[in-house]
C-alpha cells in the first residue's frame, strides 16, 4: 500500500493539469495573443445548483475550513439592514480567504454573493472551473488585460452581492498591496455601497505554495466594517482611495481596539497596510507570525 500510495502521488506530481505552457513565454516566439474562450457561469445561479451549492457550503466546506482553522470573525453586524447588492472588498492573503469569508456570511447574504476569480487560474482548465463555480459560484475576471466584462455589472444589476479581491491576486508576503479599481468603479458606475473587510493570519495559516492549511488550527480573523457609498459625482480613483483606507483601519483595529483605530485614523496616523519598508524575507516572515488564538489557558506556560 505504502509503494501504491507514493506511486499515486509520483503520478499526481506530473500530471498537467492546467492547459499552462512548459516552455516559459519568454522563451517562444512572439504570437498574438488569443481570444480568451468565455467560460458561462450563469449556470451556477439557477436555483437547482444555488440549492446544491448551498448544502455543499453547509454541511461540507464551512465544517472543513473551520476544522483546520480556528476563526474569529467580527462585525457582521454592519449587514444589519443593509440592503443588497453590495461589493465586498477587502485584502487577499491567502487561497483560505474566499471561504472564510462565503463560509462567516449570514445565510440569505451567501446565497446571493457570487465571488470573482481569476480567468487564467481558475477558468484554464474545465474540471477547475466547474468546481470554484459550483461551490464558490464565481464569475471569470481578467486581469491580465485589466478590463471587466459584463458579467460583474449584469449580476449587480440581478441583485447578486459581489465578493472582489481588489489587489487581483493574493499577496506573495502577506502584507495589502496596491488595490486596483474594478470594484470600486462596479460601486461609483451602479451606485452600490462597498462592504469593507480585513483579513489576518491566512497568510501565516496557508500561504502561497501551501496546498493546505499548518498543522494545529492556527487562528485567522475576519472583520467587516460599515459600508461606503459613494457620494454624488464621486469619481471612482477617489472611492478607491477611500475603500483602501478603510481596510488599512480595519486591519489596524484587528491588531488593537476599534477606539484605538478610530483615533489614529483621525489623526491620519493608521499604519500602512502595506507593512513596513524592509526586505521580502523580512516582510514575509513578520506577517507569517501566528494570531494569538485567543483561548484561556489552565495552566502558565
Amino acid at each position: 500500500m505504502p509503494s501504491l500510495r507514493r506511486d499515486l502521488e509520483q503520478v499526481a506530481r506530473g500530471w498537467r493539469w492546467t492547459r499552462q505552457p512548459l516552455v516559459p513565454t519568454t522563451a517562444e516566439p512572439h504570437a498574438p495573443p488569443r481570444e480568451t474562450r468565455y467560460f458561462s457561469t450563469a449556470w451556477a445561479r439557477t436555483r437547482p445548483v444555488s440549492s446544491i451549492r448551498d448544502a455543499l457550503q453547509r454541511f461540507a466546506l464551512k465544517p472543513l475550513v473551520w476544522s483546520q482553522v480556528r476563526p474569529r470573525v467580527h462585525g457582521l453586524d454592519r449587514l444589519e439592514g443593509l440592503e443588497g447588492p453590495v461589493v465586498l472588498a477587502g485584502n487577499h492573503a491567502s487561497h483560505l480567504d474566499a471561504p472564510l469569508i462565503l463560509c462567516s456570511l449570514p445565510h440569505e447574504w451567501r446565497r446571493r454573493t457570487a465571488t470573482a476569480a481569476a480567468s487564467d487560474y481558475f477558468f484554464d482548465a474545465w474540471w477547475r472551473a466547474t468546481g470554484t463555480t459550483l461551490v464558490f459560484n464565481t464569475f471569470p475576471v481578467d486581469r491580465g488585460r485589466g478590463r471587466l466584462t459584463d458579467t460583474p455589472g449584469e449580476l449587480l444589476d440581478d441583485g447578486w452581492n459581489l465578493l472582489i479581491f481588489p489587489e487581483g491576486t493574493r499577496s506573495d508576503d502577506g502584507w495589502v498591496h496596491r488595490f486596483r479599481r474594478g470594484a470600486s468603479f462596479l460601486c461609483v458606475q451602479h451606485q452600490v455601497p462597498a462592504v469593507p473587510f480585513a483579513v489576518r493570519g491566512t497568510f501565516a495559516a496557508m500561504p502561497r505554495g501551501r496546498g493546505w492549511p499548518r498543522p494545529g488550527r492556527p487562528a485567522v480573523s475576519l472583520r467587516f466594517g460599515p459600508p461606503l457609498s459613494p457620494a454624488e459625482g464621486e469619481a471612482f480613483r477617489s472611492f478607491n482611495q477611500r475603500l483602501e483606507a478603510a481596510v488599512a483601519r480595519l486591519l489596524d483595529e484587528d491588531r488593537s481596539t476599534w477606539w484605538e483605530s478610530l483615533r489614529r485614523a483621525a489623526d491620519d496616523a493608521t499604519p500602512p497596510a502595506g507593512g513596513p519598508d524592509h526586505a521580502r524575507w523580512r516582510r514575509v516572515w513578520a506577517s507569517s507570525e501566528p494570531l494569538p488564538d485567543g483561548r484561556r489557558r489552565v495552566f502558565r506556560r
